[in-house]
């Protein structure tokens, strides 16, 4: 009697030390207050182009998409339930009925056969607990699930427990991971799509089905069972399910299709957005994807047609950019900073400096014209040699070919970009007001303030030079180049806008003539492998010494393009290159392309109001009542025949 008396009192004293124990435990427990309250998990944020296709996902550490409860179609929701915790909408976080049952299997096998842990505690053990296997975690566990049932309702577990979990391949939450192994919304699901995804938290990398499909068909296999077993299925839907196959995709996590674009983008909104990689944000660009990828091909085209011409090229450091922009409004239709991304990550249509050589031509020339010159003043091609200073060698400047011309239009020497025109031009208006006049359009105060500089002998990135070259296709209004349009947050709110900063340089109709000895660089110079039948194009090819650096700009009466080529290092191009071989030619390959993408796009240049027409020389020419003809005997068309 005693004995039974030691033994009850023994164990009376085992359960009170047992329950002092869990109560402080309990008091203890110390958990993070997002999953009962603020649950905030990382989400990923989605860069978009202006048509509202997917450019890229960027995240930090989880690639997640959040799904609320009434996103998650029914049929989910019981396929989940059924294979993981059929009385889930029954028990208060933690299934007695269904420990007794896996204790005594447990007995009757002598090992652990059967799971009994909750919906409830499977999220609370991914959330909150180690992994490890101790009846103190297991306690832990219990007690959380409890507290958990209590704060929040059933379908707040559900819609947090589908959401954190790891479904394989790198995707969180199920809305991840039926955009990502079937892209497909949870709407558009299949019952056999749905059996695959619940399936696979209980082993995402084996059940993976991108790596082990007939593996994660099985598991499927056993949901569909499962469910027709508690008779939420029907046969029909049984046997339908049990016989697809559904088709898997096995995209990058990234999907970014154009990467020197996403690198800017978050260059650009990282030190404005410091969670920008996990806050879910919605980020609209202005660059078109078909019109990236127009610009990726024909930069492609390019670079090989340089290796074909030159089996000895070093392909580590050749290289390209590309910049297409709305001249109109600044924004941004495409940006490449490379060959290859994979090869070389350093996006040269930022970060590059390089000498835009004869491209900076017409930044001279609309000067004089600015200043009252005529497309056919005469200018002055011959030689000359500028004296050096102390220590340092003469300048004796030189055209291509070294011939001399004599006396020649304004418009002559652009079509033919003549180095010694250009030169003597800018002697006649002087160095001084060149100078001025070129930092009064925007242009860096670093640049050289010598003769040197007509030849583009500073180093300037492509993106920054695209700006610049929208004054011309502007109507003498420069554009910030825009290549973000907004940012929305996760909950589709508008938190940044971007707006191009206009400048007005130039009037229309200066800029006009211009803008007409650019066509004549295209149609009859320099640029004439960059023209297109049935669409005006302005232009001007650029080469550096030695070329190193070879360009070519096009203007179309709505989008300029900007093409570069040249090495890393910064070493010649073989001789031959050059921007009317090396770049014109891109140009004329992407804008045939564009115009099939979008044939409405307008084909020719408007002609300001107070541009004018007369024959000149017997030419049918342009003037302005800034810039008449040179004086000599002018045939006007008359005012019924002018040109508005």
């Amino acid at each position: 009697m005693k004995i039974f008396k030691f033994l009850f009192s023994l164990v009376l004293l085992c359960v009170l030390a047992g329950g002092i124990y869990v109560f402080v435990l309990f008091s203890n427990i110390g958990v993070e207050n997002y999953i009962f309250k603020d649950f905030k998990p990382n989400l990923t944020t989605q860069i978009f182009d202006r048509n509202g296709k997917l450019i890229a996902n960027i995240f930090d550490k989880e690639h997640r998409f959040y799904a609320n409860y009434d996103e998650l179609p029914p049929r989910l929701i019981e396929a989940l339930v059924a294979i993981e915790d059929t009385a889930f909408f029954e028990h208060d976080g933690v299934n007695i009925d269904a420990i007794a049952r896996a204790v005594i299997k447990m007995i009757q096998a002598g090992r652990a056969v059967e799971g009994a842990s909750t919906l409830t505690q499977q999220f609370i053990k991914n959330t909150e607990l180690t992994p490890e296997k101790t009846i103190t975690r297991k306690i832990k566990e219990a007690l959380l699930a409890y507290k958990l049932e209590n704060e929040l309702s059933k379908e707040q577990i559900i819609e947090r427990y589908l959401n954190h979990i790891f479904f394989g391949h790198g995707y969180y939450g199920v809305k991840t991971a039926a955009r990502g192994y079937f892209r497909k919304e949870l709407n558009s699901l299949s019952l056999k799509e749905i059996a695959i995804l619940v399936g696979l938290p209980k082993a995402p990398s084996s059940y993976d089905p991108t790596r082990n499909l007939n593996l994660s068909l099985s598991r499927a296999n056993a949901v569909v069972q499962r469910m027709f077993n508690l008779g939420w299925i029907s046969e029909a839907e049984y046997k339908q399910a049990l016989a697809e196959v559904p088709t898997i995709y096995d995209d990058t996590l990234t999907q970014n299709a154009a990467p020197y674009v996403v690198d800017e983008v978050i260059k650009r909104l990282s030190p404005v957005l410091p969670d920008l990689k996990s806050a879910g944000y919605k980020i609209e660009l202005n660059i078109d994807l078909n019109v990236q990828e127009l610009a990726q091909n024909a930069l492609k085209f390019g670079y090989d047609e340089i290796v074909k011409r030159d089996k000895d090229a070093n392909l580590s450091i050749l290289n390209g950019a590309m910049v297409v922009m709305d001249h109109q409004n600044g924004d941004v239709l495409a940006l490449v900073g490379g060959v290859d991304y994979n090869k070389s990550n350093f996006n040269r249509a930022t970060q590059s400096l390089r000498q835009p050589g004869s491209t900076f031509k017409p930044f001279v020339y609309q000067i004089a014209i600015d200043l009252g010159y005529n497309p056919m003043s005469k200018v002055a091609d011959i030689s000359r040699v500028f004296e050096g200073g102390e220590g340092e060698k003469d300048w004796k400047p030189s055209n291509l070919g070294g011939s001399l011309q004599g006396l020649i239009t304004l418009k002559d020497a652009l079509t033919r970009s003549r180095n010694l025109a250009t030169i003597n031009l800018a002697l006649d208006i002087g160095l001084d007001v060149l100078y001025q006049r070129i930092l009064a359009f925007g242009f860096s105060d670093k640049i050289p303030a010598d003769l040197s500089i007509v030849l583009g002998s500073f180093g300037i990135s492509p993106l920054d030079f695209a700006k610049f070259y929208s004054m011309f296709g502007n109507y003498g209004v420069i554009e910030e180049p825009l290549i973000i349009k907004n940012v929305k947050n996760a909950n589709d709110e508008l938190i940044l806008s971007f707006e191009s900063n206009s400048t007005k340089v130039a009037e229309p109709e200066q800029i006009f003539l211009t803008l007409d000895m650019m066509k004549n660089v295209v149609n009859h110079g320099t640029g004439s492998n960059a023209k297109v039948a049935d669409i005006e194009v302005a232009g001007k090819t650029g080469t550096s010494n030695e070329s190193v650096d070879t360009w070519f700009v096009g203007i179309t009466p709505e989008i300029e393009a900007l093409i570069w080529y040249g090495n890393d290092n910064n070493k010649p191009l073989k001789r031959i290159e050059g921007g009317a071989r090396t770049a014109a030619p891109v140009f004329k390959t992407f804008l045939s392309e564009y115009i099939k993408l979008y044939p409405q796009t307008k084909r020719v240049f408007n002609v300001p109001d107070k541009v004018r027409k007369g024959i000149y020389d017997g030419q049918s020419e342009y003037y302005t009542p800034k810039s008449p003809f040179p004086q000599k005997s002018i045939h006007s068309l008359g005012e019924d025949e002018m040109l508005f």
